[in-house]
């Protein structure tokens, strides 16, 4: 049986607005249910371990979709959710690949998490696939190839769209764009109409543009899992 880590982020607080983020539902639950229906086995991970904190917009009536339905009927994966183990107890040889759900709360911490970087580029220099959506790919800011230069650095990729972020009025409260960020570290960024679902597939790296394109991500991470 193969299996897969799940990353989620801890991070709660969108910046200074007195709002609440975290990780989105959808980026969750479309990517675990995919995966875990046909018989992959999931762990699932955060930085500090526990119940890591639900984007409550996520749960709002226009963002429900069938797997958010799903989740939020099933207690047995609430139950597991929350018990995330602790990002630093991990070891990538107990995995076939890891997928980050995006949200907010990614780009404040896992985008600087040591533990985070060091078992990408583990996974990555293990020739195992590394999967991210949406805000997920901030995931990338850090992490490097063993010869110094940007993991993603000519790599194709996608995230988060600049005109995604402006639309949620956000683009001045995150710490940075992922767009942009993707760009300066090298990697080539494409991109459909916001909201499109978009994936892009470079070797080891499985990116996803936005909350719609998650199960588009899990199909190419199960693909390279055969």
């Amino acid at each position: 049986m193969k299996k897969v880590l799940f990353v989620l982020t801890n991070h709660e607080d969108l910046g200074d607005t007195g709002m609440k983020t975290g990780f989105w539902i959808e980026e969750f639950a479309a990517p675990y249910y995919l995966l875990k229906d046909k018989g992959i086995e999931i762990t699932l991970a955060s930085p500090k371990g526990g119940q890591p904190p639900i984007d409550p917009k996520s749960n709002e009536p226009d963002f429900q979709t069938p797997a958010t339905i799903r989740f939020n009927d099933d207690k047995e994966t609430q139950e597991i959710l929350s018990k995330t183990i602790k990002l630093e107890t991990v070891n990538q040889a107990d995995y076939d690949a890891v997928f980050y759900p995006g949200g907010h709360g990614v780009v404040w911490d896992l985008a600087e998490d040591e533990n985070s970087i060091a078992l990408i580029e583990d996974f990555y220099n293990n020739n195992k696939p590394v999967a991210a959506v949406c805000h997920a790919p901030a995931i990338f800011k850090n992490t490097k190839n063993t010869d110094g230069t940007s993991l993603v650095n000519g790599k194709k990729v996608t995230g988060f769209t600049n005109g995604e972020e402006e639309a949620v009025q956000l683009t001045s409260v995150v710490p940075f764009l992922v767009e942009d960020m993707l760009k300066s570290n090298g990697g080539i960024y494409t991109k459909k109409a916001d909201w499109s679902p978009y994936a892009v597939e470079d070797g080891l790296l499985i990116t996803g543009q936005n909350p719609a394109s998650s199960e588009l991500v899990a199909e190419l991470l199960l693909e390279k899992l055969k």
